[in-house]
């Protein structure tokens, strides 16, 4: 693996991590929950700095059914994620209280979903690009071949995953906080590792799912293409 591609999934990891962590914010309290976000914000701007070529290339060479997905869920995760940053600097009491605007219920509740469903967006980002992601991790640790052990070993794992996933999305009341108006966010009582472990699990519902639906997606247009 060179050295760019590296230095993109460590960016992409960090990024990831520290979004779930600025989501903790009832754990981190305010100050380091704008102080993460900010490094967010410059590990996002990275992430599109390393990955600007995709956007020059938008409008060229074929678009079929899983391009258009992902220019889709692209574009849309760019525009949750910017305007939970306006939004976030907006509101700041912290790191920006100079900006005048007090207590504008508006923004609070912008950021506040925009913060879930950019949770959501991600999760599905990332599965779009899982396939490359394993494959950039199998050149990493130097696996080459195919194990049926370990293929089946890792599909039991995203089962319960994901099952995990569902009924942390229930308990959490995952739907609510990306549908019903609560400007001053959701307080949540559990631990660090049990949020950790919560969310990490809800995202895999998203990044298995997208992933799985990629590929059948993909293995029906090389039908019809044979067909033809």
């Amino acid at each position: 693996m060179n050295r760019k591609m590296l230095f993109k999934l460590v960016n992409d990891l960090a990024m990831t991590v520290l979004m779930l962590i600025a989501m903790a914010y009832y754990i981190t309290g305010n100050m380091i929950h704008e102080v993460v976000g900010v490094v967010v914000l410059v590990l996002f701007i990275v992430h599109n700095f390393l990955n600007r070529r995709w956007y020059k290339a938008i409008l060229k060479g074929k678009h079929n059914i899983p391009r258009i997905l992902q220019i889709g869920i692209n574009l849309l995760f760019l525009v949750t994620m910017v305007l939970m940053m306006i939004s976030a600097v907006l509101i700041s009491s912290d790191l920006f209280p100079f900006i005048p605007i007090n207590n504008d219920m508006t923004l609070r509740q912008i950021h506040v979903q925009t913060a879930y469903w950019g949770f959501i967006i991600m999760a599905v980002h990332i599965g779009l690009s899982w396939g490359m992601i394993i494959n950039s991790v199998r050149r990493m640790t130097g696996i080459t071949g195919t194990s049926h052990i370990r293929t089946i070993a890792l599909r039991i794992l995203a089962v319960l995953i994901v099952a995990y996933g569902v009924h942390s999305s229930i308990e959490g009341e995952m739907g609510s906080k990306l549908f019903i108006y609560n400007p001053f966010g959701w307080f949540n009582d559990d631990s660090t590792i049990r949020f950790l472990i919560d969310h990490l699990s809800i995202m895999g519902i998203y990044i298995a799912g997208t992933h799985y639906a990629l590929k059948f997606i993909k293995r029906q247009e090389r039908k019809a293409v044979q067909k033809n």
